[in-house]
C-alpha cells in the first residue's frame, strides 16, 4: 500500500453514470490487474474503493458508476485537481497460468479490471473471449475498447436487448464458448452461478462495501474454505475452488 497523491489528467463520461478517470504520478505500488485505489473525497469521512482498468509507468485510469455522493463528487472533478490515493491496494488476479484459452467475463461496472487484465494475457499470447453483461443495451460500454485489443468479444443483456438474452452462464451455453480457465467480476449472484454452473477452474473479484481498504476493520470478512478472509486484504480477487456458497 502506498499513499500517494495524483494528478486527473481527463475526467470523462463514458455513457451516462459510467465515466473513465485517468490520473498521472507515483503508481509504484500497482503490480496486478484486478488490485483497486482508495480515494479520499472532501467532505466524506470514509473513503470510495475503485477498481482499476488500466495502469502504466505514468498512472492509472478508473472506471466507475456515479451511484452515491461520493462518485457523483468525483464525476464533477476537472484536470488540475489533485486526489489523495491509497494504491496499490488488494489481492489481484494472476495472469501466470498454463492455459491458454481464457474467458473474462464482467458484469456492468464489474467489467472494469478486466481490461487491463485481458492486454496482460494477450500480451502473453492467450486465446481470449471476453463477455460484457449488462441489464440492457443503453448500459453497454467498453465493447470497442476490449475489441481494439483484439479478444473476441460476446454481449449479454438481461432483456434481450442486444447480444444473447440472459446472463454470463446462458450466453456460455447459446454459443457453444470454450475456455481452459475463467476471470470474473460483478454483482454476486453472477459470481456465485458461474463458480456453481462452470467446471472450470477460475478466479473472481468481489464486491463489498468497505471500511479502511486495507484490512484493520475487518468489515469486509467473509468465510471461506480455510477460515475467514478480508475482501479488501486477501481479496479482491480470490480462487474459484476457495469461496464458499
Amino acid at each position: 500500500m502506498r499513499h500517494v497523491s495524483l494528478t486527473i489528467t481527463a475526467n470523462k463520461q463514458v455513457i451516462p453514470s459510467i465515466y473513465e478517470m485517468r490520473l498521472e504520478g507515483d503508481v509504484k505500488g500497482i503490480e496486478r490487474p484486478g488490485q483497486f485505489v482508495n480515494v479520499a473525497i472532501n467532505g466524506l469521512f470514509l473513503r470510495r474503493p475503485f477498481s482499476i482498468s488500466d495502469y502504466d509507468a505514468e498512472g492509472l485510469t478508473l472506471l466507475y458508476k456515479t451511484v452515491g455522493v461520493g462518485s457523483r463528487k468525483m464525476a464533477a472533478m476537472g484536470g488540475g485537481e489533485k486526489l489523495d490515493i491509497l494504491n496499490g491496494l488488494g489481492n489481484g488476479f494472476s495472469s501466470e497460468t498454463e492455459y491458454s484459452r481464457m474467458f473474462l467475463a464482467g458484469g456492468g461496472i464489474g467489467i472494469a479490471p478486466l481490461y487491463k487484465l485481458a492486454k496482460e494475457l494477450k500480451v502473453k499470447d492467450k486465446i481470449v473471449s471476453v463477455a460484457l453483461c449488462f441489464n440492457t443495451a443503453n448500459e453497454v460500454f467498453y465493447a470497442e475498447r476490449f475489441r481494439d485489443l483484439g479478444v473476441e468479444v460476446y454481449v449479454a443483456t438481461v432483456d434481450g436487448s442486444i447480444g444473447c438474452k440472459g446472463y454470463v452462464t446462458n450466453l456460455i451455453d447459446e454459443r457453444g464458448i470454450e475456455f481452459d480457465y475463467f476471470y470474473a467480476c460483478g454483482p454476486m449472484p453472477m459470481i456465485k452461478s458461474i463458480c456453481q454452473s462452470v467446471d472450470k477452474p477460475g478466479e473472481v473479484s468481489l464486491e463489498a462495501r468497505m471500511g479502511c481498504g486495507f484490512g484493520i476493520c475487518m468489515g469486509c470478512s467473509i468465510p471461506i474454505k480455510s477460515g475467514y478472509a478480508r475482501i479488501c486484504k486477501e481479496g479482491p480477487v480470490f480462487r474459484k475452488e476457495d469461496l464458499v456458497w
